[in-house]
């Protein structure tokens, strides 16, 4: 299954600059590793060292947050869309 993940500019900046990865997976898990393999310092800025989703970052697929179903095991189905954003906070 390939996905598109999307990063805002924030993130994209550890990606090489690059706002849209095209990245094979079958759960949400599976794609974070593959980031992470090809950009480790976008893959330790998504998830911390026990493998889990760092509290600040939300990731959807398809428009669903994943905290609310399956966690990083949610499926990923082949032309999926994987939205990578940070919290925003401040005032």
């Amino acid at each position: 299954m390939t996905a598109e993940v999307v990063l805002p500019g924030v993130l994209a900046d550890l990606a090489g600059g690059a706002k849209h990865l095209s990245v094979d997976g079958g759960t949400v898990a599976e794609v974070l590793d593959r980031v992470a393999a090809e950009h480790p310092l976008l893959g330790r800025r998504i998830r911390d060292e026990t493998g889990a989703v760092r509290r600040f970052v939300n990731v959807y697929v398809d428009g669903d947050d994943v905290r609310f179903g399956r966690g990083l095991d949610t499926p990923v189905s082949d032309g999926a869309v994987v939205q990578v954003l940070p919290s925003v906070a401040g005032g």
